[in-house]
């Protein structure tokens, strides 16, 4: 073909024809593409970008993944149909004994004055209600029975009662005397200098708060009483079994340094407050101690059994907590899917769901922790996953891609 440097060599009339059939050549292969000059020009075809399905965002920074039947084997995942179950819970928790504090009894004396003799010595003393306990002298008690008496005295001569001495016995009765004390200032016509103080019940003497010598009033506590006949067992339960706990649930309670057998018993009373240190609330029982054997401050155990209505519950390996929140993998349509859920009643083994699952799903009972790594991979785009994949999305690989990794380069 003659370049068009040869053109330049011919004649000016044959390298005016040269040209002109150049450009009706050019022209001809123009309207051969588009029609253009000599039609109308064509439409031109917009190409639309295929689409991407919608892909619901990121769970939580973690997303569903198909990892293959043959991979899910491997990584040891076991599935379990949800269901509705009875939980038969076992709870333990740290016992005491404690006095009964509807049994304990405060001394006090009635008038001001001062311990002269103590019968009543040491502390851990048993007595027996109307033993004497102190003698106290009195200055206004002694100033009180004289008067009585020399009213009694002035109406016993006129042969008449009068409205003074019955008065009279009932200031000394009203100060602390007793009336077998008032009889006996009656029948002799002398003043008692001391007034006795008696046990209001029996019981072990569990405070002593005064001594020989020491002055008192009616605000002073002389000593504290308790009967011990009959105690209480503080149990402490954690706060996360305290749903399972209710007034008259049933306990085996133990204190093997007593030497008793464990025996049964029934919840009288639950604390209204936790306690802040322990995070435990404080359950009550009332046990019989006739033997003595329950000693306040010892300790042991109470075992509770609770059965509850059925409820969903799951494996406990198949949560996932992560501290903010607990979740789960459920198998759906091949794929393993992570969804939040709310927790309730938590066991040894079982856990029970209160939100988030329905009875016919399958879940991951085991295998959660590498599926949960592969889930996070996979919603931050890093590319070590079993299946590559992008960000945030659900990614199956074809069998034919992994079998041969270059199946998608091939022209």
């Amino acid at each position: 073909m003659t370049s068009f440097f040869n053109i330049r060599r011919l004649g000016p009339l044959a390298s005016a024809a040269m040209t002109a059939g150049l450009i009706v050549g050019g022209l001809w292969v123009q309207h051969a593409r588009v029609g253009w000059p000599f039609g109308e020009p064509a439409q031109a075809v917009a190409i639309k970008p295929i689409e991407a399905q919608p892909q619901a965002p990121p769970a939580h920074g973690r997303v569903a993944i198909d990892i293959g039947a043959a991979s899910a084997q491997d990584l040891g995942i076991q599935l379990e149909v949800v269901r509705r179950t009875s939980l038969n819970s076992e709870i333990r928790a740290v016992a005491t004994i404690a006095p009964d504090e509807s049994r304990i009894s405060h001394v006090h004396t009635r008038v001001s004055g001062w311990v002269e003799q103590l019968d009543v010595n040491t502390t851990g003393e048993f007595v027996k209600a109307g033993q004497p306990l102190a003698r106290i002298f009195s200055q206004e008690l002694l100033s009180s029975q004289t008067e009585y008496l020399a009213a009694r005295a002035s109406t016993t001569a006129a042969g008449i009662t009068s409205a003074v001495v019955a008065g009279g016995r009932m200031r000394l009765s009203v100060l602390g005397m007793t009336p077998e004390e008032i009889d006996f200032i009656e029948q002799t016509g002398q003043p008692r200098r001391l007034v006795t103080v008696v046990a209001p019940r029996s019981g072990i003497v569990v405070n002593r708060g005064v001594t020989v010598g020491t002055s008192v009033d009616p605000s002073t506590t002389l000593l504290t009483i308790a009967d011990l006949s009959r105690v209480w067992v503080l149990a402490e339960v954690p706060e996360i079994n305290i749903p399972g706990i209710r007034i008259g649930s049933a306990a085996q309670l133990d204190f093997g340094a007593s030497g008793l057998v464990p025996f049964a018993s029934r919840v009288d009373f639950l604390y209204p407050m936790l306690s802040e240190r322990t995070r435990t609330l404080r359950v009550r029982f009332s046990a019989a101690n006739p033997s003595g054997s329950l000693r306040p401050g010892l300790y042991g155990t109470a075992t509770f059994e609770s059965t509850s209505k059925p409820v969903i519950t799951v494996p406990r390996d198949a949560i996932v907590d992560t501290g903010v929140e607990q979740h789960v993998f459920v198998a759906k349509d091949g794929m393993f899917e992570p969804r939040v859920v709310t927790l309730g009643l938590q066991l040894a083994t079982r856990v029970e769901i209160r939100e988030g699952l329905a009875e016919g799903e399958q879940v991951v009972a085991a295998g959660v922790f590498l599926l949960d790594s592969e889930s996070r991979l996979r919603a931050t785009g890093n590319m070590g996953g079993h299946n590559h994949g992008s960000s945030g999305t659900t990614e199956k690989t074809s069998p034919a891609s992994r079998a041969d990794p270059h199946a998608g380069h091939k022209r």
